[in-house]
């Protein structure tokens, strides 16, 4: 499966979901905001919504400090 997140073309050989993906990238969904094909997804929803092939995901993780 060929996804594009945060712009860069990525392939993955098993079925992901939202949560999985975000997961994969060694993030929290608490620390992030997901846009999938220019929708945002719900936090609650990550892990029922399902990525295709041709899926574009950005992923955008805060980062506190002070």
């Amino acid at each position: 499966m060929k996804l594009i997140v945060n712009g860069e073309e990525k392939n993955y050989t098993v079925p992901l979901s939202v949560l999985a993906l975000v997961e994969k990238h060694g993030l929290k969904k608490e620390g992030v905001a997901v846009e999938l094909n220019k929708k945002i997804i719900k936090k609650v929803d990550y892990e029922k919504t399902p990525l295709r092939d041709g899926d574009k995901v950005e992923i955008v993780h805060f980062v506190g400090g002070g």
